[in-house]
């Protein structure tokens, strides 16, 4: 941890905090000096996230949770709100990628897990949070989303069509609460990322060839440090 401390005394929630983008986003927030609440299914791979963060002397507290359970969310809010009083910082991070098909061809029980796990449980999360993050000085929602959601390509429209819904989530909470409230969000597109997902969907590729996802993370990290408006979005080159 450095001494760059500019998220101290706030709180931030991490969905898909276990591996990833997710994992390396909760490390750089602990490193800002935030308690990171990290969130995802599997157990042993949070415990490794939060050994990292609090041998290199930061805070955080696991919360395993399967987001596409139903309730499952609003029993986290609950959760959160019994211990904390505000969220400053929410990041959606978690994202389910069906195999890459022919529209004619998706598997529906995967194109309703990408459904569940995409679009449903990120209307939850905003609904479930939003006390929290307006009870905030200032709220700061970040969601990661995917260029496939705004430009359609070939085989990836079970993908691309949640993270589209996505996107539209987001951006519509943010235009209800932006003017009645100090919460604010924000859409980053991660880009070329090394991460399992990646290599799932690009199975030849050299993952040297594309940047690690702690370049991703510091850049959200700074995001919410500096503040943003809403409606803002950008790509990471």
């Amino acid at each position: 941890m450095t001494d760059t401390k500019t998220l101290a005394g706030q709180t931030a929630l991490v969905t898909g905090a276990s591996r990833g983008i997710g994992a390396a986003t909760a490390i750089a927030l602990a490193k800002a000096g935030a308690h990171v609440i990290l969130t995802a299914r599997k157990v042993k791979a949070l415990e490794q996230v939060e050994d990292a963060i609090h041998d290199a002397g930061g805070s955080s507290t696991i919360a395993p949770v399967d987001l596409a359970e139903p309730d499952a969310i609003t029993r986290l809010a609950a959760a959160v709100a019994g211990r904390w009083d505000a969220l400053d910082i929410l990041v959606i991070s978690a994202a389910y990628l069906p195999e890459l098909t022919p529209l004619t061809q998706i598997d529906p029980k995967q194109y309703n897990q990408a459904i569940l796990t995409n679009v449903v449980a990120t209307q939850a999360l905003l609904a479930g949070f939003d006390p929290l993050l307006r009870a905030a000085p200032q709220g700061r929602v970040i969601g990661l989303t995917s260029s496939v959601g705004a430009a359609p390509r070939a085989y990836w429209s079970a993908y691309g069509s949640t993270k589209a819904a996505f996107d539209n989530l987001i951006e519509s909470y943010g235009a209800e609460v932006e003017k009645i409230s100090e919460v604010r969000t924000a859409i980053v597109d991660p880009g070329a990322t090394r991460t399992d997902m990646r290599a799932r969907a690009f199975p030849g590729e050299n993952p040297e060839s594309v940047k690690p996802p702690e370049e991703v993370a510091n850049r959200i990290v700074a995001l919410a440090s500096e503040g943003f408006a809403t409606g803002h979005r950008e790509r990471v080159r």
